[in-house]
């Protein structure tokens, strides 16, 4: 049974956030962004059980790096996510529709090929990783005309979470319960709507087990299989950070169709493991712009026992 939350520490855990927003908004970006690089060194040192998993992660990852570089890689992980957290803050004051590629950058024959995906009539998924900034993604997206759903896990503290739902609505999005949402999720795939996910949480034992940087990683087979049950495209997308304050390149980094894997009998493994890589490839860019703090690599595939005689 869930512990019975307090009214009034969430209140006053908003009020907290809500003042330190309206600081960080005051400050010019050099304040900022030294506040940042201020956090990132406290989180580092307090916060121990996510640290060490982090460079665990960082090793299997990449076991060509000695133990020094593996804790900068760390060091740099705890960095990118306390500026995204200072970006997403001055962001709705700073982002609007006449100067989006100002910062947001990308090449224009990838711009054209969104477009001409967006064009078709069809609904599509755009999945993206925990990697870069995937809050900005759906930001942008709204201000350039694509519109759909996000799916999103709702906060603990019901006003945070109001918070943090006007924010992602701010550009017409709509935000979609993950945990209660499936009628309305169908129903935004059959009117040819755009979703957009977040595909590289771990699964549980019951996943679906894909190659992630060389380990077998659970995940969620229900992105695949609504794929191929809606015949919905899947867009893999990701923003990674190029330079300050606030500069982003955007990759369209692949396409799945369901069709070309139609006539497959392991197609949902198939479409997996494909939109797997590519988050893959864009971390292998940007590995510090990766959140290696959650485990990704929680649930390992359990070994088949023989039968006794």
């Amino acid at each position: 049974m869930a512990k019975k939350r307090s009214r009034i520490s969430d209140f006053l855990v908003y009020l907290i956030v809500r003042f330190l927003v309206c600081v960080v908004q005051a400050m010019s970006w050099t304040w900022a962004l030294n506040l940042a690089r201020a956090l990132a060194w406290l989180a580092y040192h307090v916060d121990r059980r996510h640290r060490l998993v982090a460079a665990d992660n960082v090793r299997h990852a990449f076991p060509h790096l000695d133990e020094a570089e593996v804790d900068r890689m760390v060091r740099d992980s705890y960095l990118h996510l306390t500026t995204m957290v200072v970006e997403m803050i001055r962001l709705p004051r700073l982002l609007h529709r006449h100067n989006i590629y100002d910062y947001v950058q990308h090449p224009p024959e990838e711009r054209v090929r969104l477009f001409s995906w967006k064009d078709t009539g069809r609904s599509f998924l755009i999945l993206t990783g925990h990697f870069g900034n995937w809050e900005i993604l759906s930001y942008a997206a709204g201000m350039v005309g694509i519109r759909g759903g996000i799916l999103a896990r709702r906060l603990d503290n019901p006003h945070l979470d109001r918070f943090v739902a006007r924010f992602r609505r701010k550009t017409g999005q709509v935000i979609l319960d993950k945990r209660t949402v499936y009628p309305q999720l169908s129903q935004f795939l059959v009117d040819g709507a755009g979703l957009g996910m977040v595909g590289d949480q771990d699964a549980g034992p019951r996943g679906l087990f894909v190659n992630f940087f060389g380990r077998p990683a659970s995940t969620f087979k229900s992105i695949a299989l609504l794929s191929l049950e809606y015949q919905t495209p899947i867009v893999v997308v990701g923003a990674a950070r190029i330079g300050q304050p606030m500069k982003y390149r955007f990759y369209f980094e692949d396409m799945i169709l369901p069709e070309d894997y139609a006539t497959r009998p392991d197609a949902a493994l198939a479409i997996t493991q494909r939109y797997t890589d590519a988050v893959e490839r864009m971390v292998r860019r940007h590995p510090e712009q990766y959140f290696w703090l959650h485990r990704r690599w929680k649930h390992q595939p359990q070994r088949r026992t023989k039968k006794a005689a």
